[in-house]
């Protein structure tokens, strides 16, 4: 049975999903009447769950309407994303090696984001990602994000290990609070989505490649004797 964990965010973190997420904001922009975002807004913005990027989205873009309910917007995104969910997002370079790697050495693996679950298991499935994974958490699991702990202790929970050594994998301050509250260490990706550079968050460690990854989680999560 393994005994190490790593846990990865999905947006920005396994997965570039910025194109796609950028679509879905603009569809829902343009009904509005608004100008479209662009992709260095979708990086700024994405991190805390779609209705954050539609709010966000509306205050660059004019404002948030008076007595606004975000709700209606909410679904048309989720109905819209969901359509098109891999039109363009994609693997960052080198993960898939490091996750056959990984699994190989018998770790397990797990997801933890602020996705929806089940957009999040649609685009691992589109992604043939989903082999690899054996715990998905987002925040409608359990009805709380990141960067409280919970959905990340249920991820590991979920993986059936006993006494687990876990590191957690992301590219935000979320996923760095994230650690700390469940009392893990992390390393941080520079090519996700952030407004501040991640290394200002003071993770475990930084790598800028997933080459360099394997050797980075190995000496966080040393083997047990």
């Amino acid at each position: 049975m393994p005994d190490r964990a790593v846990i990865f965010d999905l947006d920005g973190t396994l997965v570039d999903t910025a194109p796609d997420l950028m679509r879905a904001t603009n569809h829902v922009l343009a009904g509005l009447g608004r100008r479209p975002i662009s992709m260095d807004e979708v990086r700024a913005f994405v991190g805390h769950g779609a209705r954050a990027l539609l709010t966000r989205g509306l205050k660059a873009t004019g404002g948030l309407p008076e007595n606004y309910n975000v709700e209606p917007d909410y679904e048309r995104f989720v109905a819209f994303y969901s359509r098109n969910i891999a039109q363009d997002s994609a693997a960052f370079p080198g993960l898939v090696a490091l996750l056959e790697r990984l699994q190989r050495e018998g770790f397990a693996l797990g997801v933890c984001t602020n996705k929806l679950e089940g957009l999040s298991n649609q685009l691992l499935e589109a992604l043939d990602l989903s082999r690899f994974f054996g715990a998905v958490v987002g925040p409608d699991t359990l009805g709380v994000a990141k960067p409280d702990p919970r959905p990340f202790l249920e991820t590991v929970s979920r993986l059936g290990l006993a006494e687990p050594q876990a590191v957690m994998v992301g590219d935000s301050e979320t996923d760095i609070l994230t650690a700390r509250n469940a009392g893990v260490p992390v390393i941080a990706v520079p090519f996700g989505y952030t407004p501040r550079p991640v290394a200002e968050f003071a993770p475990d460690m930084m790598i800028t490649h997933y080459d360099e990854a394997y050797e980075a989680i190995v000496s966080l999560l040393p083997p047990r004797p």
